[in-house]
């Protein structure tokens, strides 16, 4: 029995070493050889774990060569337009300024109803406000909408707008990040007046607090609704 767990355990961590060094993406950002190797890599792993007759080391080795095989082929498709084609296909525009592509649609072997399901999946009911969407190799559908739907932004309002920033956890489940606090500029006198102003007694009270470069606090006590300031680095807590 031990052995067993001890060979799930080693199966388990290099398997889960290999999706690291091959990155990160999900099923639906995949492509169709990336697909058939994760597929095939999750089948042979169970063969080493179950399987006590046949050696570690076997179950191993063709993880390995596959791995291998998923770099060399990702290295053929960067130089290789021609090959990247033949591996994983190129997009396909099943909608125009005409309408449908029918004959997108058999080359791709999907139906008028996949095509709906895809451009409700992003936002858009009807075809008459789609210009273009495109299938891509992934399986996804890319919908460029027509300038009379297209969401407002504001360089179309043409506002001047502050510079997007990314939060920093100061304060996460109840636990004080010092490394954060160094990386916010801020002291723990600072947290603790925030802590005050939002009525919360201790950092174990906490559920959540962030600070962004530019000053903007997010605060949350448990089963509370949050709170947003203004604090100043190593300053004063402001409203």
């Amino acid at each position: 029995m031990l052995t067993i767990v001890f060979r799930a355990i080693i199966i388990y961590v290099v398997v889960l070493f290999l999706y690291r060094i091959m990155g990160k993406r999900q099923l639906g950002e995949m492509q169709p050889f990336e697909l058939v190797l994760t597929l095939i890599i999750a089948d042979l792993a169970t063969i080493p774990m179950a399987e006590v007759s046949v050696p570690v080391l076997h179950g191993i080795i063709p993880l390995l060569t596959l791995v291998v095989l998923h770099f060399v082929l990702a290295l053929l498709c960067k130089f290789s337009e021609k090959f990247s084609q033949f591996v994983s296909g190129k997009p396909v525009i099943v909608i125009n300024p005409k309408g449908i592509d029918y004959k997108a649609l058999k080359n791709l072997d999907i139906s008028v109803d996949d095509v709906f399901e895809a451009l409700r999946g992003s936002g858009y009911f009807k075809i008459e406000q789609v210009q273009y969407a495109i299938m891509e190799t992934n399986g996804k559908m890319s919908v460029l909408p027509k300038s009379d739907f297209a969401p407002l932004t504001v360089q179309d309002m043409k506002l001047k707008v502050e510079k997007s920033t990314l939060p920093i956890n100061i304060i996460s489940e109840g636990k004080l990040s010092k490394e954060n606090l160094k990386v916010a500029k801020l002291d723990e006198l600072t947290v603790s007046n925030i802590l005050k102003k939002a009525g919360a007694k201790r950092v174990k009270d906490v559920l959540l607090l962030t600070v962004d470069k530019a000053g903007e606090v997010y605060v949350q006590k448990y089963h509370q609704k949050y709170q947003t300031m203004k604090v100043k680095p190593l300053g004063e807590v402001e409203e």
